[in-house]
């Protein structure tokens, strides 16, 4: 009899956990949509092999979270880590169809989707630590959020995304012919 009842205790531990982790993917969904599709550019893998990917490390990493940070930047730190896994094993494998960009916003300002994937490949070319910060800034993390992802100061985070836009700014001129 103790036996079933453990049994029971652990079959509605996991139900329990497996409730709590597909809350957790319904409300950070978009962001993970984000992440994959900002790496997936250039990259042999499209945005739903990457999703599904992402799940799976942070289906793994669901017990271990500790809340030291908030679950959104730490949802952000396995997706990111994820695509940088994923883009290290495929490198040399690029893409040749665009990516679909439905669920992207829309620009009132008539910036093209061509615009945005041309940002999206120069931020590809810049070194990891470059990249993975301006791209936390760009999806509204804070400086302070972002020295907690990356483990920097908030003044080397400021630092780095001052430096990261005037290389973007340059790099976009150069190939603009601006």
């Amino acid at each position: 009899m103790e036996s079933s009842e453990s049994y029971g205790a652990i079959n509605s531990d996991t139900e329990t956990s497996q409730a709590e982790f597909k809350a957790l993917v319904l409300r950070h969904k978009a962001m993970i949509w984000h992440v994959c599709s900002n790496y997936s550019i250039g990259s042999a893998w499209n945005i739903e092999d990457c999703m599904q990917e992402v799940m799976i490390n942070l289906w793994r990493s669901f017990g271990t979270f500790e809340k030291r940070s908030s679950e959104k930047t730490w949802v952000w730190r396995i997706a990111t880590n994820t695509m940088l896994m994923l883009r290290r094993k495929d490198v040399r494998s690029p893409q040749t169809e665009p990516i679909e960009t439905a669920g992207v916003e829309d620009k009132d300002d008539g910036t093209s989707d061509e615009h945005y994937q041309q940002l999206q490949q120069l931020i590809n070319t810049l070194p990891e630590e470059s990249s993975i910060t301006i791209r936390a800034f760009l999806d509204g993390f804070s400086y302070k959020e972002i020295a907690e992802m990356t483990g920097s100061t908030v003044g080397a985070v400021a630092m780095r995304i001052a430096r990261t836009k005037r290389k973007l700014k340059a790099l976009y001129e150069r190939e603009s012919n601006i």
